[in-house]
């Protein structure tokens, strides 16, 4: 025989819109018969006792503790989202940016990195700014474009910025009174080549734009009477 198809469970009272049932509550009380149930234990519903509770396994003390407390991580489960690219930005979009050592000038959008910042350069050669890494929150994207297809990028990723970490040196008792000059790190030579090379080959492309050269050196601001919101980049 082949089996019964379960019926699909249907309320008593069903609703004649959201919250709001056919029957009343009186109605609905002869209809379960509970009056039949009351009437038979002396007009009083049956109570009845809850089931014992299952026993606990004591639990057995440490035989030794730490002295002091332990914190425990908690765990995080939380999944880190790809950074979302706002619509405006697309490579070689000139940027404004708005913090930092650079606020004010205009640079040039290569690509996102995968920690989801920005790589942007001046370029250096023009107005200063070299090839680093810039937060979207603190860019405005103007309709200006560069044609960025001839330079390469797929060198640069977080790991080509990340700083090295030196271990300090313990000073004696000399060397912490004397007030000793620390040098300038200087920028490895690598990275200078790397930028010369991004350099002339995004010159190139903006020399072909008349007027261009130009716009990325000047430095954006406002002046009085200049509405922000009014503002078309």
């Amino acid at each position: 025989m082949a089996p019964k198809s379960a019926k699909p469970k249907t309320s008593r009272n069903p609703d004649l819109i959201r919250g709001v049932g056919k029957f009343s509550r009186s109605e609905m009380y002869h209809k379960r018969g509970l009056w039949a149930i009351k009437a038979k234990n002396g007009g009083v519903f049956p109570k009845h006792d809850p089931k014992p509770a299952a026993p606990k396994p004591a639990e057995k003390l440490p035989k030794f503790y730490p002295a002091e407390d332990v914190k425990k991580p908690l765990v995080n489960k939380r999944k880190a989202k790809p950074t979302k690219l706002r619509a405006s930005i697309t490579p070689g979009t000139v940027l404004i940016i708005l913090a930092g050592r650079f606020k004010g000038k205009r640079v040039v959008f290569l690509k996102q990195l995968s920690s989801g910042l920005l790589l942007v350069t001046g370029p250096f050669k023009i107005n200063g700014v070299p090839l680093r890494r810039v937060n979207q929150s603190y860019v405005i994207a103007t309709s200006t474009k560069v044609d960025i297809s001839e330079v390469n990028v797929e060198k640069f990723d977080d790991k080509y910025f990340a700083k090295e970490v030196e271990k300090k040196k313990k000073k004696g008792e000399g060397e912490f009174f004397e007030a000793e000059k620390e040098e300038k790190k200087s920028l490895p030579q690598e990275k200078k080549d790397d930028q010369k090379t991004v350099d002339a080959t995004l010159i190139k492309s903006i020399e072909g734009v008349p007027d261009l050269k130009a716009y990325l050196a000047a430095r954006f601001s406002l002046k009085s009477g200049m509405k922000p919101h009014e503002l078309v980049f």
